[in-house]
């Protein structure tokens, strides 16, 4: 019989197939793997051209490279673009020079503390060029002349992103974001990437209450053009995720909104705490992923972010460390079953009204009571019932419910399922 692989498996199997590409804000290295998640799911694919205002921004020229090296006076490569993509500063201008070692190292880029990685090290809005190697390279090259090679292009073109729509039952919307413009770095970017599209296939197989709209962007520049091209219809998003670093062994880490009280907030908080996971609740910082793009003051978006171990809190974070042996399918598949635990609560996280507000209605002769014979949460899902019908007054929500009383949330959404379908609740 054929093995079944898991979805962490698969998830780890589409960012093997990503690792490779050169990707950065702008690009073929961006379309080539949108292309590939487009394999996975429809995808709208946006191009802005260069030049465009984008908020107080402008969108970049367009930057793509070939080849990339340096070789000594035998010609032998001794840093090579094609062995792996972070050779290169990111956004290099081209460059096709002979120099002696000592006015190359100007332009070289290492990591004295890890002597065997390759930092990731980018020039994006500064025309620069560079080369990144390990210290343990740049210690053996000798003194001499070296050919340095950088062909790459900068010119007008488009910066390109992504969208992908699961249609809800109402059009308000969820925002679930991760950036597609680092190059090979497993865990930042690519887990992140991998964890969103499989969300994203996995809501699809249900209707869910939200609308549920995925965005593979560049960092900063990506959120920032996306805002500016939603602006007139922002209102619509609701509640939001950014997701990066999903997939390293560390505990769970959710950063919360700038508002810091957002649903989402409140949803992660109690999803992590319930599942017994470890895991760790940050305060907001305007420092980290794209949650502060959707979040800053003229937008004030409830959106936080998922992670595993956060931004620059391993050693291997933007260097050759973070590999395909850094991300594992088990962190990759808890982190989906996080977001699929989390959007679970929030979409059935609605506030009721008591149609029969004046002392408790009668239970047992509308079979309620008698419908919770034999199970074992007999007296949760009693405790529910009543829960749910003193705290339906339209200003409390299912989770406001859940904490007060003490109970899990799906039984009490179980609860308020029940009391509707008897008409003594509305929603």
């Amino acid at each position: 019989m054929a093995r079944v692989t898991t979805a962490g498996e698969e998830m780890h199997a589409l960012v093997e197939r990503l690792y490779p590409l050169c990707r950065s804000i702008t690009g073929d290295g961006v379309r080539a793997t949108l292309e590939i998640v487009g394999e996975y799911l429809p995808l709208r694919v946006h191009e802005v051209p260069t030049g465009t205002q984008v908020l107080d921004w402008t969108v970049p020229q367009e930057w793509n490279i070939r080849d990339a090296y340096i070789a000594d006076g035998a010609g032998h490569r001794v840093v090579d673009f094609a062995a792996s993509s972070l050779h290169v500063l990111g956004y290099s201008v081209p460059v096709s020079a002979t120099m002696p070692l000592a006015e190359l190292r100007a332009h070289l880029h290492t990591l004295p503390d890890h002597p065997s990685w390759v930092p990731y090290r980018t020039s994006y809005y500064r025309p620069e060029w560079g080369f990144c190697l390990s210290q343990e390279t740049l210690d053996a090259l000798p003194e001499g002349m070296y050919e340095v090679r950088i062909d790459s292009t900068l010119a007008d073109g488009h910066l390109t992103y992504a969208e992908h729509v699961v249609p809800g039952q109402v059009p308000d919307e969820v925002i679930v974001s991760c950036h597609v413009c680092h190059p090979s770095l497993a865990n930042d970017n690519l887990a992140g990437i991998a964890v969103a599209t499989f969300l994203a296939r996995a809501l699809a197989q249900r209707t869910p209450y939200y609308t549920y709209r995925f965005l593979f962007a560049p960092g900063t520049i990506g959120a920032i053009t996306w805002l500016a091209r939603n602006a007139e219809r922002v209102d619509r998003v609701k509640h939001g995720l950014v997701l990066a670093c999903a997939g390293d062994r560390g505990e769970l880490t959710y950063k919360r909104s700038r508002r810091g009280d957002a649903e989402i907030d409140r949803v992660m908080r109690h999803v992590l705490a319930a599942s017994g996971r470890p895991h760790r609740v940050t305060e907001f910082t305007p420092y980290g992923y794209d949650e502060r793009q959707f979040c800053s003051p003229g937008f004030d978006l409830g959106v936080g972010s998922l992670s595993r171990t956060p931004y620059a809190g391993y050693p291997e974070y933007h260097t050759s460390a973070d590999d395909l042996d850094f991300v594992s399918p088990e962190a990759m598949a808890d982190t989906l079953a996080v977001c699929r635990e989390a959007f679970a609560v929030l979409d059935r996280n609605r506030r009721y009204v008591n149609l029969s507000p004046y002392g408790e209605p009668q239970l047992g002769r509308r079979g309620l009571y008698d419908s919770l014979g034999g199970r074992s949460d007999a007296k949760e899902a009693q405790m529910a019932l009543l829960w749910v019908l003193s705290l339906s007054d339209g200003e409390h929500a299912l989770l406001d419910v859940a904490e007060r009383a003490g109970l899990p949330f799906d039984t009490v959404a179980a609860a308020a399922d029940a009391l509707h379908g008897a008409g003594l609740v509305k929603a």
